[in-house]
């Protein structure tokens, strides 16, 4: 069986994907939290850090925080086992340092796990292709529980990239407009817009508008719990055990590239 550590293993998602884990028929290896996290009822032993985590298993899941991705992609690297990465909200640097752990190990890198989410994803490239930007405005509203820290959401980013790319540019070509406050002006040709609200416990809401003179396209998805998330995830891992070295999305796992 397929020996799966997790990464935040005393959090909430981190439960979850221990779940998850059982009921896909792996075994748990063990976890790594933070200092002080409490191991009692825990499903899995606590390990002492992210090099025993990697030694003790076959695929590690990591749903924690943007600043431990680099270090945990690096202990990937250097243990040769695979990774898999939730985490939203890495920089550009982080994001680098994790596409340089696949050199050495298997890694998959998405911002959402859910199958839904990433099958909105392929549709929005095709949108994206479809309806161009000169008659077409783009703009994405996302909204997601109060305790939420980085905003666009990961999965709003990833929208806005499917779209850049369906135009055959990336998002930063594109161009985003977002955080409209005051006098902006009219809206510019070109770049999508995005807007996040924050409120209560929404698990997740995504949707992407096209907007033209004559009409509006609206495509929405909506997550109304978190296992939707651990269950992909769990899905990635097994499917990312034994694969070659290399930077693989869940687009991959799907088989919907």
């Amino acid at each position: 069986m397929v020996r799966i550590g997790i990464c935040g293993i005393a959090g909430r998602m981190g439960r979850l994907l221990a779940e998850e884990a059982v009921l896909a028929g792996a075994t748990l290896a063990g976890g790594i939290d933070r200092p002080g996290a409490d191991p009692a009822g825990l499903p899995a032993p606590l390990l002492p850090d992210a090099g025993a985590l990697f030694a003790a298993s076959d695929v590690v899941i990591d749903f924690t925080h943007a600043s431990a991705a680099a270090g945990h992609a690096a202990a990937a690297a250097a243990a040769g086992r695979a990774y898999v990465l939730g985490t939203t909200g890495l920089t550009l640097e982080e994001e680098a340092a994790v596409a340089a752990a696949a050199r050495s190990a298997p890694v998959c890198y998405a911002a959402n796990y859910s199958t839904g989410v990433n099958l909105v994803l392929a549709i929005a490239e095709r949108m994206g292709a479809t309806l161009p930007p000169e008659q077409y405005d783009a703009e994405i509203l996302e909204m997601h529980h109060r305790q939420k820290v980085d905003a666009p959401s990961g999965t709003a980013i990833a929208m806005g990239r499917a779209v850049a790319k369906g135009r055959g540019k990336t998002l930063e070509e594109v161009g985003i407009d977002s955080g409209r406050d005051g006098h902006t002006g009219a809206r510019k040709t070109g770049p999508i817009g995005f807007a996040a609200l924050r409120g209560g416990q929404v698990v997740g809401e995504h949707t992407l508008l096209f907007a033209s003179g004559t009409e509006q396209i609206a495509l929405t998805h909506r997550s109304f719990d978190r296992r939707s998330y651990a269950t992909g995830a769990i899905r990635a891992a097994l499917w990312l055990h034994g694969r070659p070295n290399g930077l693989y999305s869940m687009m991959d796992v799907l088989g919907i590239r």
